[in-house]
C-alpha cells in the first residue's frame, strides 16, 4: 500500500474519532496534508477557526505566514507535510489539554511512521512538549536541532500565530526558519555516510567469508 493510501486511511479514521469531547464541537477534523514522501514534517498545535471550517491545516493568517517562510527557503506546501498535535479545534482556540493530546497522539504517531520524515519541525510549545518531553521550554530550544534517542531529529520553532502577534518573535522565527535547509542537508549527509559505512562493513564481512572458504 502506498504512503498516500495509508495516510488516507488514517485521515478516514480521524474523521470518525470520538475519543475526546472535541468531537462534539468540531465542524471538520483536520488530519493534515502535503507530500507523503516529504523529508520535512511540520507539526503545529491545534486547528483554528479557518482550519475547522475547511479541514485544512494552517489555512488562516498563520498559514499564509508559514507559506511565505517556506518560499524563502525554496519550498512549498506540496513538498512538505503539515499536521497538528490535535486533529480538532479546541473551543475558542484555547490551549490543548493533556487528555486531548493523549487521545490524538496515536494518529500523529501513525503519520510519522508512514511519512518517515528526516526532520520534524515542532511549531509551538505544545508540539515541542509532545515530541521532546523534558528537553526544556521552547524559549530554550528554538532554532536548535535535537536528535532524540529514537534517532529522529526535531527542530523547535515558535508558532507562526504567536509570531504574528509579537514582533520580536516574528524576527526570531524567520531567522530560525532559515536554518532548516542546512539542518536537512546535514541529516542527509550523515545518513549517506552511515549507508556507505554499512556497505563497506558488509563488503568486508563478505570478503572475510570468501577467504575462509578458500
Amino acid at each position: 500500500m502506498s504512503k498516500q493510501s495509508q495516510l488516507n486511511e488514517i485521515a478516514a479514521e480521524i474523521t470518525q474519532c470520538v475519543k475526546c469531547p472535541l468531537a462534539n464541537s468540531r465542524n471538520n477534523t483536520v488530519p493534515g496534508s502535503g507530500n507523503p514522501e516529504a523529508d520535512i514534517l511540520f507539526v503545529g498545535e491545534a486547528p483554528g477557526q479557518k482550519e475547522d471550517e475547511q479541514g485544512i491545516p494552517f489555512c488562516g493568517a498563520a498559514g499564509k505566514f508559514l507559506d511565505e517562510m517556506l518560499y524563502t527557503i525554496g519550498l512549498s506546501r506540496d513538498q512538505v507535510f503539515i499536521a497538528n498535535t490535535l486533529k480538532c479545534r479546541p473551543p475558542e482556540n484555547r490551549d490543548p489539554e493533556d487528555s486531548e493530546k493523549q487521545a490524538c497522539r496515536p494518529y500523529l504517531d501513525k503519520q510519522v511512521e508512514v511519512i518517515k520524515p528526516k526532520l520534524i519541525v515542532c511549531l509551538g510549545r505544545h508540539s515541542v512538549a509532545n515530541f521532546m518531553p523534558g528537553a526544556g521550554g521552547i524559549s530554550k530550544l528554538h532554532g536548535k536541532a535535537v536528535r532524540r534517542p529514537n534517532g529522529q531529529v526535531y527542530l523547535a520553532l515558535y508558532h507562526p500565530a504567536a509570531a504574528l502577534h509579537n514582533g520580536g518573535l516574528r524576527s526570531t522565527l524567520i531567522e530560525d526558519f532559515k536554518k532548516i535547509p542546512a539542518i536537512l542537508n546535514k541529516i542527509i549527509k550523515s545518513e549517506n555516510q552511515k549507508e556507505i559505512k554499512t556497505k563497506d562493513t558488509e563488503k568486508q564481512k563478505e570478503k572475510e567469508i570468501q577467504q575462509k572458504l578458500l
